[in-house]
C-alpha cells in the first residue's frame, strides 16, 4: 500500500473518545508509583505496565508526562481539599481557619495521613518551585477554603481588613514550615506547635485575643479528657 493510501486509512480510523474509567486507571497506577518512589523518575512505560494499558490508551487521555504529572498533583489535591473540607464544615470562620491548620498539620502528625500525602507532597512543593505551572492549580485549590473562611471572617468583622489571598497563603508558608520541621527531625510535640501556629495565624488576621484563648483552652481541655 502507497503511503498516501495508508495516510487514508488512518485518516478514516474513528478517533476513540476518552475513557473517564481509563483515565483514571493511568492516574491511579501513576500515584501508586510516584509514592513508591520519584515524580521525576516516573516513566510512562511502567505505569502503562501497571494499568495494562497501551501507548495509544496513554495518548488519548494524556499529551505527555508532564500533562500526567499535572494531574496527578490535581487529584492529590482534590482529595486533600476533601479531606480539609470535611474538618471544617459546620464551624465558624476563626474555627474553620484553625481547622484547616490542623488538617494540614496532619501531614506531618498524623500517620494515616502523612502514609498517604507525604512522598506527593514533597514533590509538589519542590514542582512550586520548579514548574509552577504544574502545581500552581492544585495549590490553589487546597487553599481555596481557607480563603473564602478569611474572607468570610472579614465580613463578619472577626477578622481585620486586608487581603485573604495573601494572608491565605502567608498561613500556608507558616503551617508548611512546621510540618517540613516534624519531617526532618520527627521529635516535635503537635500541642506545642499548633497552639504556636494557631496563635501566630490568627493575631495576623486579627482575631480577637479572648477567642484565640478560647480555642487553645478548648483544645488543652479535650487534650485532658483523652489521657489515659
Amino acid at each position: 500500500m502507497k503511503g498516501a493510501e495508508m495516510e487514508a486509512v488512518h485518516r478514516g480510523r474513528p478517533k476513540l473518545e476518552p475513557d473517564p474509567q481509563v483515565r483514571q486507571a493511568i492516574l491511579a497506577a501513576a500515584l501508586a508509583i510516584a509514592d513508591e518512589g520519584s515524580v521525576q523518575d516516573l516513566a510512562i512505560s511502567q505505569v502503562l505496565a501497571r494499568a495494562h494499558l497501551s501507548t495509544r490508551a496513554f495518548y488519548r487521555h494524556f499529551d505527555s508526562k508532564g500533562t500526567l504529572v499535572t494531574a496527578m498533583f490535581a487529584e492529590i489535591a482534590h482529595l486533600e481539599t476533601v479531606r480539609l473540607k470535611q474538618k471544617m464544615a459546620g464551624e465558624d470562620p476563626v474555627r474553620a481557619v484553625v481547622a484547616w491548620i490542623d488538617g494540614r498539620l496532619d501531614l506531618a502528625f498524623d500517620r494515616q495521613v502523612e502514609s498517604d500525602f507525604r512522598q506527593l507532597s514533597i514533590e509538589a512543593h519542590t514542582q512550586l518551585f520548579t514548574a509552577p505551572e504544574s502545581i500552581a492549580p492544585a495549590y490553589g485549590e487546597i487553599i481555596r477554603p481557607l480563603i473564602e473562611q478569611i474572607a468570610c471572617g472579614k465580613r463578619l468583622g472577626v477578622f481585620a481588613a486586608g487581603h485573604p489571598v495573601e494572608e491565605a497563603m502567608a498561613i500556608h508558608g507558616v503551617v508548611w514550615a512546621n510540618i517540613e520541621r516534624q519531617w526532618a527531625l520527627g521529635t516535635l510535640d503537635l500541642n506545642v506547635v499548633r497552639e504556636q501556629v494557631v496563635r501566630f495565624c490568627l493575631r495576623g488576621l486579627g482575631a480577637a485575643a479572648d477567642v484565640i484563648d478560647e480555642i487553645i483552652s478548648d483544645t488543652k481541655s479535650v487534650e485532658q479528657q483523652q489521657e489515659p
